[in-house]
């Protein structure tokens, strides 16, 4: 991870941001540009094109997929344990 974004990453102030912020919307939603807001030289956060957000949900929601997709399979190998037990082991029937 990068604390100290270069200026060919697109990096300016939170406070320049602050000041022209319209500039800085029209930079990422038409110019596709990607902005690290940084205060004191250390990244704080990112404006990004929708599509980039976009491209991160796909990835995140195949990433999910695998993951259900495995413990499906776990279910199937080692079975289940009844809700009734379960509330006993962790002390959940009062």
């Amino acid at each position: 991870m990068r604390t100290k974004p270069s200026a060919a990453a697109g990096a300016i102030s939170a406070a320049h941001a602050r000041e022209h912020l319209a500039e800085v919307i029209n930079r990422v939603a038409y110019a596709k540009d990607r902005v690290i807001l940084t205060r004191r030289s250390k990244a704080l956060a990112a404006m990004v094109p929708m599509e980039d957000v976009a491209l991160l949900e796909e990835i995140e929601d195949r990433e999910d997929l695998k993951a259900a997709r495995a413990a499906l399979r776990e279910v199937k190998r080692k079975g289940t344990i009844p809700w009734t037990r379960l509330k006993k082991e962790l002390r959940l029937d009062s």
